[in-house]
């Protein structure tokens, strides 16, 4: 389900869990940023990009404002806190209502979870650098709650026919795990098209975690409705993944 600036997931996330994924509409900011763009560091105009944040949970009661990440391509997982102070990470987790926890991403994907009981939820960013190396592990792990009790939902990234990469993107991911080669399809000369899905789901599949919705969309070939750095250039806009306890 969706309007004009947001989308909401489609998962069987108990009833208190709320979430939505940002469209490029909606918001105040001009030219290639236009027009919703939710990041600081994209090269907007900070005041343009506060004044799109502001516009955030206006169909929400969020009790705190979210807690932004300043993102490293890592895999560092913190706890929400509500003094709105932003955190270095890659992954952010709170058990506390009405607290969001939010990603931003432009291609990389965008991954949301919580528990059966409802009680926890967490968020993470997701590019090849930080699935590689762990990121969605490690959220797992701070949850605290057993893999086969948590739901997952793959936001917005880039789809496999779009993700062009070098054959390091792919000895990296094979290194650790050979399986992971029916996630890439060659390409010309040495290059290969990966799928950011594909590898997060045997990821998490691999954990026990079963439970997994969305990873039907492309950032880049559906211009009207996401930012795609691959797309567009240094200059793109980010779109905001949040999920929250009502």
């Amino acid at each position: 389900m969706s309007d004009d600036r947001y989308l909401f997931p489609e998962w069987p996330a108990p009833k208190g869990i709320k979430a939505f994924v940002t469209l490029r509409s909606g918001g105040c900011s001009q030219g290639v940023f236009s027009s919703f763009n939710l990041g600081l560091r994209s090269g907007d105009d900070p005041d343009t990009v506060e004044k799109n944040r502001a516009l955030l949970g206006d169909c929400c009661h969020w009790r705190y404002r979210p807690q932004w990440l300043r993102q490293v391509h890592g895999i560092e997982v913190v706890a929400a806190q509500s003094d709105n102070i932003e955190r270095e990470g890659d992954a952010v987790w709170t058990d506390k209502q009405g607290l969001p926890c939010a990603v931003l991403t432009a291609d990389c994907l965008p991954v949301i979870f919580c528990n059966e009981a409802g009680t926890r939820v967490a968020a993470s960013h997701a590019g090849w650098k930080g699935l590689q190396a762990g990121v969605l592990e490690a959220t797992i792990k701070a949850m605290g709650d057993q893999p086969d009790q948590i739901l997952a939902w793959f936001g917005p990234a880039i789809s496999q026919s779009h993700f062009e990469v070098g054959p390091e993107v792919r000895d990296a991911f094979l290194s650790s795990d050979p399986r992971a080669e029916g996630a890439f399809i060659p390409g010309q000369g040495d290059r290969w098209y990966g799928d950011l899905y594909q590898l997060a789901k045997h990821r998490l599949e691999r954990l026990g975690v079963t439970q997994i919705s969305g990873g039907d969309f492309c950032t880049y070939k559906e211009e009207d409705r996401w930012f795609s750095y691959r797309r567009d250039g240094a200059q793109s806009g980010r779109l905001a993944t949040l999920v929250w306890i009502e």
